[in-house]
């Protein structure tokens, strides 16, 4: 990296910390901060949701996989989830927003309370916690690698660096400055992201190169699915990332409650759909043709995109696609410290310290402020004492799919009509059945158990907790008019609930 390159770099901190300070005259209570008060357009609780979906992983771990098997990563990753957001328009985006809207929520986990009981909602809230704050260590690793490979900054400097930066503008801006900085840093990544398109398709002879690269690289590159990412992994991860991209990755669900109304959520998460469809394209052709670029990277397949860009682009282009990098680290990581924040002081805290429902409103915000601050903090120091090539993909691929799907399982389907008569039994049986055959197979796998294949690790997770929640939930009914009323009022807009009330209230 050039000295322009570092301006850009540098650039970019600044304008994401400036927003960060500009928001801060938006919030005004708790639910501003986690909510933006459900004043957010739609096109910009879309572009956030998409944007807060994905991080450096992508150009770190995922660019290793498109390296070395082609397409596949596509139709595993990025295709699922866009088809699975579509779903999810017009199952679970418009409920979402109407918690808010008719409830008062402010929490992705508050209506658990109601919906199943307290217990249930408590174990959902520390189960996603302890997942989550691994899972965005995991981030800070991936983004430090891109670093070190530009600049030869040290893993535990960019962590730091990167990390501060995001901790500032989501302290001071909660939901608001997560929101703004995604749209910015949408537009960074276009630029960087077609930057590096065009100089590929240059290099290599024009636009045909999206078709012609097939021809030149070996026959199984274009194979929909290859190596470990079996058929059985395809169906198991659609199902999981429906799941998750709707909710049951509880930032993204912010993003619809944010949005003015149910049918606003909705156009959000079609915009979503459709931008997971499209542009990961844009990203992946430069990836799918890197081995023509920079043969021999096989060992290595996760510095692949480093190399390109600095074999591809001029000074400037790498500040800029760097900057990219940062981005969708910044917005998932600054978007899953707001929801945590949001469970913890919402969900967690009220159990243990009864004194913090008589709280103030400056008291509230001041501690969704510290909450935030405090997660972030102790995702960078699990990502310095771990953070590593091989930790990235594990930890992404391996923890956070295989267990997404039993906690998320209870979550999503509890809020949809045809489970009403499904209670606090069947999700707790979901959540600890599915976990516990993941941590069976994953010991297995750890001690040399080579019977426990990628598609065997996150298929099996999410097949029990999913086969327990029917089963417990068709043999032991446990129906309530409460939840009735609760589900009722979700399906549209039109207030046909009582006044809105908090939905822990009910529990």
């Amino acid at each position: 990296m050039g000295t322009l390159d570092w301006i850009v770099v540098a650039g970019y901190f600044f304008v994401m910390v400036g927003i960060g300070v500009w928001s801060r005259g938006r919030i005004r209570n708790v639910l501003d901060f986690f909510t933006a008060g459900g004043k957010m357009p739609w096109w910009l609780s879309g572009i956030s949701h998409h944007m807060s979906g994905y991080s450096a992983v992508m150009f770190v771990a995922f660019a290793g996989e498109a390296y070395r098997l082609g397409l596949t990563v596509y139709v595993w990753w990025s295709l699922t989830i866009g088809i699975g957001v579509g779903i999810g328009a017009f199952l679970f985006a418009g409920a979402w927003n109407r918690l808010r809207s008719k409830h008062g929520v402010a929490s992705p986990l508050e209506y658990l309370a109601r919906r199943y009981n307290v217990p249930t909602q408590q174990l959902m809230a520390y189960c996603g916690a302890l997942l989550k704050v691994v899972d965005i260590a995991a981030k800070w690793a991936a983004v430090s690698l891109l670093l070190k490979g530009f600049a030869g900054v040290p893993i535990v400097w960019g962590i730091v660096l990167i990390g501060l930066v995001t901790m500032v503008y989501s302290v001071l801006g909660g939901l608001w400055a997560d929101a703004l900085t995604d749209f910015g840093q949408f537009v960074i990544q276009a630029a960087a992201g077609f930057a590096m398109f065009v100089a590929v398709a240059a290099h290599l002879g024009g636009i045909s190169f999206v078709w012609t690269i097939w021809d030149r690289l070996p026959e199984e590159r274009s194979d929909p699915l290859a190596g470990p990412y079996t058929l059985t992994f395809f169906m198991a991860l659609f199902l999981i990332k429906t799941l998750e991209y709707n909710g049951g990755m509880w930032n993204l669900a912010q993003r619809y409650m944010a949005a003015p109304s149910g049918a606003a959520a909705k156009r959000s998460a079609l915009l979503s759909s459709a931008l997971w469809l499209l542009w990961p394209l844009v990203l992946f052709f430069p990836m799918w043709a890197a081995p023509l670029i920079v043969p021999g990277m096989e060992g290595n397949a996760e510095q692949a995109y480093v190399e390109m860009g600095k074999a591809m682009l001029p000074a400037g282009m790498i500040g800029l696609v760097l900057a990219g990098f940062f981005s969708h680290t910044m917005a998932m990581v600054s978007s899953d410290a707001n929801v945590i924040s949001a469970v913890i002081t919402r969900d967690m805290l009220p159990r243990i310290w009864k004194g913090i429902t008589h709280l103030n409103a400056d008291s509230q915000l001041k501690l969704a402020r510290i909450t935030t601050f405090l997660f972030i903090g102790m995702s960078m120091i699990i990502a310095i004492t771990t953070g590593g090539q091989g930790f990235v993909l594990k930890v992404v691929v391996d923890l956070v799919a295989a267990t997404m799907g039993p906690i998320a399982i209870p979550l999503m389907l509890g809020l949809l009509p045809w489970f009403r008569r499904f209670g606090p039994t069947a999700a707790i049986a979901s959540v600890v059945g599915g976990l516990g055959v993941w941590a069976f197979l994953y010991v297995s796998q750890l001690n040399d158990g080579a019977w426990v294949t990628k598609g065997l690790l996150v298929s099996t997770p999410l097949v029990v907790s999913l086969v327990l929640y029917l089963g417990v939930g068709l043999f032991k009914p446990e129906p309530t008019a409460d939840r009735d009323r609760l589900l009722e009022s979700l399906r549209t807009d039109d207030d046909t609930d009582d006044a809105p009330r908090p939905v822990a209230s009910g529990a």
